[in-house]
């Protein structure tokens, strides 16, 4: 069963989603206090968090980053219906997901599955399911990755969209496409969720020797992840 931390000042609110959440298999744990909440956040014992951004006292982006500092524990923000304020800067910090509030309890349980598919490891990792591309080594099974021998620092969002590329090295992938394979959903417009997570991505693998990113993006077009060093 995994464990669903959500943060809400929302009572009555977390109680809805809370009853729906467990009868869809979840263990639940809602808090509204802010400091109690990034202990329990990461402690380890949390599979994945549910964060509201819009909290009186202490804002959700600023709890978001509190975590960061400490888990790479998946986050899915709660966001106000069309604010990309808030989004592009959860995004940029390592939140994983968004959902536009009002949401139904079904959007947001789906949500939770399909980000937990993408973090969770499938198995153990041996030579043989180890993909490379160049200085990069990614290994799917316990999702984790290597840059020229040093060990690279993803979020589990961060992890699913290198691989795409990664699968695809050396060739134009539309953001289309890497939205149906590392969400599995369409694109839809305006979604910037992909264009912020390859940026953060971009900035962990550095610069080649000319100056450019390893990651490119073609406009209007999609993403390539080139192969020479």
């Amino acid at each position: 069963m995994k464990k669903v931390l959500l943060i809400d000042d929302d009572v009555e609110l977390t109680s809805l989603l809370r009853e729906f959440l467990i009868e869809e298999g979840f263990e639940v744990v809602t808090m509204e206090d802010p400091r109690a909440a990034v202990s329990e956040a990461t402690s380890g014992h949390v599979d994945i968090v549910v964060l509201d951004v819009m909290m009186p006292v202490v804002n959700g982006i600023d709890i978001l980053h509190r975590i960061r500092r400490l888990s790479t524990v998946p986050i899915l923000m709660l966001t106000a219906k069309g604010d990309d304020v808030d989004r592009i800067a959860g995004l940029n910090l390592g939140a994983d997901d968004y959902v536009p509030k009002p949401c139904s309890p079904g959007e947001l349980a789906a949500r939770i599955r399909a980000i937990l598919r993408r973090v969770t490891p499938a198995g153990t990792a041996t030579g043989q399911d180890a993909l490379q591309a160049g200085a990069l080594t990614m290994h799917p099974g316990t999702r984790t990755a290597e840059w020229g021998g040093r060990q690279l620092d993803l979020t589990g969002t961060e992890f699913t969209l290198l691989e795409v590329l990664v699968r695809s090295a050396g060739q134009l992938v539309s953001k289309q496409d890497i939205s149906k394979r590392a969400f599995g959903r369409p694109l839809t417009p305006f979604d910037r969720r992909i264009d912020v997570h390859l940026s953060s991505v971009r900035q962990k693998l550095g610069k080649r020797e000319d100056g450019q990113s390893w990651i490119q993006s073609v406009r209007g077009q999609g993403y390539l992840l080139l192969l020479d060093r």
